[in-house]
């Protein structure tokens, strides 16, 4: 029994944490193409990457240039959010006398 509880708490404990740690991290590798003063281009397969930079990005390990290659470390983040396919609904009348 006391096993038991022992690996509930634990698997909730373990649960809590999960949800709380926050959004998820991705990576991409692959040569820089370019880099901007806010934007490096990663090369991955057939596709280009291109993924913002602000003055708290940590570059480890090196210089940051052009040809090199690099794992870039991202988080997704939304910018703006559009619901698409409702119809708005429209406001009651007010103030509008029935007729009889």
């Amino acid at each position: 029994m006391k096993k038991c509880m022992v690996i509930l708490f634990l698997t909730a404990f373990f649960s809590a944490a999960a949800f709380a740690a926050g959004p998820r991290e991705y990576q991409v590798t692959g040569p820089v193409l370019e880099i901007k003063d806010d934007v490096v281009i990663v090369q991955k397969g057939k596709e280009k990457w291109e993924i913002a930079l602000d003055k708290v990005t940590k570059i480890e390990g090196g210089e940051l240039k052009v040809g090199s290659k690099v794992t870039v470390y991202y988080f997704m983040k939304a910018s703006k959010i559009e619901v698409q396919g409702q119809k708005e609904k429209q406001a009651p009348r007010t103030g509008a006398a029935k007729k009889p």
